[in-house]
């Protein structure tokens, strides 16, 4: 490349003009795309002046090379037709075979060099109309490879019509000396060094101009994943609403605050092995530890006989059962252990408002919805004298900054809420009601074991992470969102996440 260089300089400065790269390509014996490269690199440096000159020409296709030696098609099929009685069509196929056959017939009929005579009677002949042709196209095609201009109308039916030449376009340049020529290029220095300054070098060597405008490196950084963004949003909302954030870390529970604290029978649907995943090692958890046994006993009583105003279930509690370990299936179990620590903390009972986000688990079939494991959003305000007029005024306070104004609510079933409501949203965007969450009272067959007064009721609701997300994002598979699956340049480029604006 420096010798190329070096010998394009030199030609520049004798010459003073270099009217055409290509030619000056050739006489170097290099092909004009390796020149291109230093004479670009020479214009960056302004050593040279390059301007375009723009070639065109025509060339042969692959087609019409074999019809230089051979003749036109037309005329390939013109002599194949001998004079007088001619020949049949299934015959001139045999003499002219393929596509050189059927394009050389049809040339020949437009151009009336041939006719059909079908006066004998039987199958139709193909006879001469003249003695003799001349092959234009042949020497059109040989014009071509010899470089010579065509007339336009010609040149327009061989290349649109007849597909036998291509056009071809190429550039060269006109060079011309720059402000900075020189024989040698000097390469300009990037740094200030030290030895520039003890020798004073630094007076006279050029320097690489500071590009301003380039764009930095972008510093390696990590990026939010979506559910984060949205998670973050939430846990202001809760914040901004005087809520206290319960510490979720603990995935595993035993069956006795997932399921039994919360009055949930041992024989209901949710606690087989087909909902919830169990540990098989440990596969239980002794019931003396982190359990008070009088409250084991008060839980174990308002299950079998009832109480507080309840009938219970009628069935013979088993402390085995709940001593079973398993992946918590919602964050409840949690607010359970909070409400137990509430009712007997020192100093007697204090309203308390809680929430969590963190991940949940349940053994659902994957799909393009439902996952085995997701994200539970839950809130819940315990005081004295609650009812149900204020977890409506608190749900429609807590969508509202969500952004979600309309709601309605709907009467359900939970086996620890009484009364409970599903939660609707209108979304003006899909133009219909949504649902958007669950809610209820905590019951007093799940309070009043815990230690909590008379007059002390929980309110609570809890919704999904991943659905709010997808929602906002525009995703329409959740392993699309969460999982193996998920893109990393979604994670990247995703936008910010504003809730409520």
């Amino acid at each position: 490349m420096a010798d190329l260089e070096n010998s394009l300089l030199q030609a520049l400065n004798a010459q003073e003009v270099i009217a055409d790269s290509g030619d000056l390509a050739k006489s170097l014996g290099v092909e004009h795309i390796v020149l291109v490269g230093t004479i670009r690199s020479l214009q960056a440096s302004e050593m040279i002046i390059a301007e375009d000159i723009d070639h065109f020409r025509y060339v042969l296709t692959d087609e019409a090379q074999g019809y230089l030696a051979a003749g036109s098609p037309e005329v390939q099929v013109f002599n194949a037709v001998p004079a007088g009685e001619g020949i049949t069509l299934a015959e001139l196929k045999t003499r002219v075979p393929g596509e050189a056959g059927d394009v050389g017939f049809k040339q020949a009929m437009q151009q009336r060099w041939l006719a059909l005579d079908k006066s004998g009677g039987g199958e139709p002949r193909v006879v001469r109309k003249v003695d003799a042709v001349e092959d234009r196209t042949q020497q059109l095609l040989a014009d071509v490879a010899g470089g010579k201009e065509l007339p336009k109308a010609e040149a327009e039916n061989l290349a649109k019509k007849r597909k036998l030449i291509k056009p071809e376009q190429w550039k060269t340049y006109k060079l011309t000396k720059g402000p900075k020529f020189a024989l040698e290029r000097k390469k300009p220095a990037t740094d200030l060094t030290f030895e520039m300054m003890s020798k004073g070098t630094w007076r006279t060597q050029e320097f690489k101009d500071y590009n301003f405008n380039a764009l930095g490196v972008p510093p390696p950084s990590g990026q939010l994943h979506p559910l984060l963004k949205v998670r973050s949003q939430f846990r202001k909302i809760f914040t901004q609403m005087g809520f206290e954030e319960m510490p979720t870390n603990q995935y595993v529970e035993s069956s006795f605050w997932n399921f039994d604290a919360l009055f949930q029978p041992q024989q209901h649907p949710a606690r087989d092995a087909h909902d919830t995943f169990f540990l098989t090692k440990p596969a239980s958890t002794a019931s003396d530890r982190g359990v008070d046994k009088d409250y084991l006993n008060r839980v174990k009583s308002v299950h079998e006989m009832g109480g507080y105003g309840s009938v219970g279930y009628g069935y013979s509690w088993k402390l085995a059962e709940s001593e079973k370990n398993l992946l918590r299936t919602h964050t409840t179990a949690v607010s359970s252990r909070m409400l137990y620590r509430l009712a007997n903390q020192p100093g007697g009972f204090k309203p308390a408002k809680y929430f969590s986000i963190d991940r949940v688990f349940r053994n659902e079939q994957v799909d393009r919805t439902h996952l085995a494991e997701f994200h539970q959003v839950e809130g819940l305000v315990c005081d004295r004298g609650l009812t149900l007029g204020d977890l409506i005024g608190v749900l429609n306070q807590f969508f509202s900054r969500l952004g979600l104004k309309k709601l309605r609510f709907k009467p359900a079933f939970n086996p620890y809420t009484e009364p409970s409501m599903e939660i609707f949203s209108y979304s003006e965007q899909l133009g219909k009601w949504m649902e958007v969450g669950n809610s209820g009272m905590f019951r007093p067959e799940m309070l009043r074991p815990m230690g909590l007064p008379e007059d002390v009721n929980v309110i609570a609701w809890g919704l999904s992470l991943e659905r709010p997300t997808m929602i906002l994002y525009g995703i329409d598979n959740i392993r699309d969102l969460f999982g193996h699956k998920v893109s990393l340049s979604m994670v990247r480029k995703n936008p910010i996440c504003r809730l409520g604006l």
